[in-house]
């Protein structure tokens, strides 16, 4: 394989995109790319500046004229990255109840959806950065050099949530869990489709770290 500058991982809810994406960004010296934030990031000024979020055209011209940045943390307060506003420093803002609530309303409009992409895109051709999402490797990075579809069987996703909100102390029903992975990837399943020269690796039974290392065997550099 050759110089990796992009890597890209894609895959459904709860297969473990954030955890190796993180990981393999930190060993790399690579930033670490949630591409949701752009969503999140729009929602939020949305919300601040009164659009309305049921508007396709008001929220995608809103989306057109913001500037929206991801950089490596710039502050050590716990933030795998900063998301900048226009130039203001939203990263923590963006975990505002109300733009979780409010953040599916804003991205599913295809014309939305657009417009970040190429955002997205703008910041995956600067090199050195781990980008997770949906359709990362298939749409918005056709071109990076490692694609990744991280997947993973339905019941070990929900059995990883049921397990998570445990820790939290907000257990649910593991059956009310399991329907709601399931509702979302079926709204999410038009895009969720692995590039042609994706890797594809099921997690089921396997460590972050196992998936990690295997994966970092894959990467080359210039020299090597």
């Amino acid at each position: 394989m050759g110089h990796v500058q992009v890597i890209t991982i894609d895959g459904p809810a709860g297969a473990g995109k954030s955890t190796l994406g993180e990981r393999l960004a930190r060993q790399l010296g690579f930033l670490y790319f949630d591409t949701g934030v752009m969503y999140r990031a729009l929602t939020l000024a949305g919300i601040e500046r009164g659009v309305p979020l049921d508007d396709p055209a008001a929220v995608t011209q809103l989306a057109q004229h913001l500037i929206i940045d991801v950089l490596p943390a710039t502050i050590s307060d716990g933030r795998q990255y900063t998301v900048l506003v226009d130039g203001q420093d939203v990263t923590w803002a963006l975990r505002r109840p109300d733009v979780e609530r409010h953040v599916s309303l804003a991205s599913k409009h295809p014309s939305v959806r657009e417009v970040m992409r190429m955002k997205q895109r703008q910041i995956g051709q600067r090199g050195h950065v781990v980008m997770v999402g949906r359709d990362i490797g298939s749409i918005v990075m056709p071109d990076a050099a490692l694609k990744i579809f991280l997947d993973a069987s339905l019941e070990e996703r929900a059995r990883r949530r049921l397990a998570e909100l445990e820790k939290r102390g907000n257990a649910m029903p593991y059956d009310e869990i399991r329907a709601d992975i399931a509702r979302r990837d079926a709204l999410d399943r038009h895009v969720m489709i692995p590039a042609p020269d994706a890797l594809v690796i099921m997690s089921d039974g396997r460590t972050p770290d196992e998936i990690t290392s295997s994966i970092l065997s894959r990467v080359t550099w210039p020299d090597d």
